[in-house]
């Protein structure tokens, strides 16, 4: 089976897409059930729509890892995309947001789906150019752990915050 690195990418921004989508509604739509809230998103603070696109991004690549175990810069490459994916969504939000005052809905959907985009294109263009050198894809798999761990923890345990503040309600986490 030949494997394009181009058309995982292309169907790992799919799959990201159509989950942060499934996810976000996921959490109203089973009555609130905290079993589900660490992936779901529980409002509309910037910090859960971060989540919609960290979950989806890393459960893929977990897949993804198994088709390209070859490559040795492979989670070097996810950690960087996921985080450029995760800083994005927060960076364009709050710009936006500084120079207009508000922020319509569909604004903060394209935010959602320019970051995914942003970060598959960075990775792709990564696996392509096979410059990036990962000295330990260890450390780049505990880091996404990290992150994983504070998603969770912090649906919870949700520090008082604005990037953890829901707009609508006022209120931190769930």
């Amino acid at each position: 089976m030949k494997r394009s690195i181009g058309l995982w990418q292309f169907l790992g921004f799919g799959v990201t897409s159509l989950g942060g989508t499934l996810l976000h509604f996921l959490y109203e739509w089973l009555g609130k059930a905290r079993w589900i809230a660490p992936l779901s998103g529980v409002n509309e603070s910037t910090w859960e729509h971060m989540k919609l696109l960290f979950w989806p991004m890393f459960i893929f690549a977990i897949a993804e890892s198994l088709f390209f175990r070859e490559r040795e810069n492979f989670w070097c490459v996810k950690l960087r995309g996921i985080l450029l994916g995760l800083v994005l969504i927060p960076v364009l939000f709050y710009t936006y947001n500084g120079v207009i005052g508000s922020s319509p809905d569909w604004i903060n959907i394209a935010i959602f789906f320019i970051s995914a985009a942003v970060a598959y294109i960075y990775e792709t263009r990564q696996f392509h150019k096979e410059t990036l050198c990962c000295r330990s894809p260890q450390w780049a798999i505990v880091t996404l752990s990290v992150i994983a761990l504070l998603f969770v923890t912090f649906t919870f345990l949700t520090p008082e915050i604005g990037i953890f503040k829901d707009p609508l309600t006022g209120t931190y986490g769930i």
